[in-house]
């Protein structure tokens, strides 16, 4: 076994998953879907002052609603406030608490006014997050967390990147699964193929037609 077999192991997970199944399905993501409130009380991003939520975080002229603690049942929340919610609360504050990103949280963000803005902030914590994991090497994933994880901080970093990376797959889907449902609901595409199945990306659909 080499000093490296966990580490790339662990990336693999998530770089296989985006690149084949998920991040051509965000390509073209319009403002009208980022925004789009499927259900009356969605929660989302906003301009600021005119959330419905009893906390609206945020530090620029945009804010994301929220409350503390969450209501039972949570509210709906829109592909602008899932986008936020992965950006911030699941890649920033980590990549700023373990990889030396400048510190953040959701109060101090600045959310995205636009679908293609929150995509590169996306893309950037995406690959902070990479490296940031790579550089750990093989004996980083055993090392505790440290305080900023709180009642998990004796937890080894190797079972931080397993959770990232399964909020990631998760909470990403169910951001494709809005699009989808965007597109049959409104019944028009947006420029690019949108409803793929069983994970076929654009790629693998122009290489099948040819």
């Amino acid at each position: 076994m080499t000093d490296q077999t966990w580490n790339p192991l662990l990336r693999e997970q998530l770089t296989w998953h985006w690149t084949h199944q998920l991040r051509d399905r965000l390509d073209g993501l319009t403002d009208d879907e980022y925004f789009w409130e499927p259900v009356p009380g969605s929660w989302s991003v906003r301009p600021r002052g005119t959330g419905p939520a009893p906390v609206q975080a945020g530090s620029g002229a945009m804010t994301i609603d929220f409350a503390m603690p969450v209501p039972s049942p949570p509210p709906f929340t829109t592909i602008a406030w899932r986008l936020g919610h992965v950006i911030v609360g699941v890649l920033a504050v980590r990549n700023a608490a373990h990889f030396g990103r400048a510190p953040t949280d959701y109060q101090s963000f600045e959310y995205a006014p636009t679908a293609a803005a929150a995509l590169d902030q996306l893309d950037a914590e995406y690959e902070t997050w990479l490296a940031g994991v790579e550089s750990l090497g093989e004996s980083g994933l055993a090392r505790p967390c440290g305080e900023a994880e709180g009642p998990y901080a004796e937890s080894p970093l190797g079972a931080l990147v397993l959770h990232i990376h399964r909020e990631l797959i998760h909470h990403l889907a169910e951001v494709c699964l809005l699009r989808d449902l965007h597109l049959h609901t409104h019944g028009h595409t947006h420029g690019h193929t949108h409803g793929h199945t069983h994970g076929q990306t654009t790629r693998q659909i122009r290489q099948e037609a040819s």
